[in-house]
């Protein structure tokens, strides 16, 4: 039986499991900062057929989203929007817990 890597059983298992992918972005956007985030998109664009794919569902160029999902990227709203719908996904506003927002009455 050949074995696979840790990156390749994880990319297969967003590709099967798209809540999970989900789950694993937003947990970067919790603990990460952009730059994780940005190689965490990478590595969930994989699993949706690669960044070229992603590109042309997004209508975006490849090149340039290959730079956007680069450590140093910096999408605009409207390009992360693209592409996260090209993987079957959207952004969301969630509340904090009342406890990590020290604003929010009790």
């Amino acid at each position: 039986m050949k074995s696979r890597s840790h990156y390749d059983a994880t990319v297969d298992s967003f590709r099967h499991d798209p809540e999970l992918a989900a789950a694993y972005l937003n947990d970067v956007l919790v603990d990460g900062d952009q730059e994780e985030l940005m190689i965490a998109l990478r590595r969930v664009s994989t699993a949706f057929g690669g960044v070229g794919e992603i590109a042309q569902q997004a209508e975006l160029n490849a090149k340039t989203l290959y730079r956007t999902l680069s450590p140093k990227g910096n999408p605009e709203l409207r390009s992360l929007t693209a592409i996260l719908r090209a993987m079957g996904l959207r952004l969301a506003i969630e509340p904090l817990a009342r406890d990590d927002h020290p604003h929010m009455p009790a």
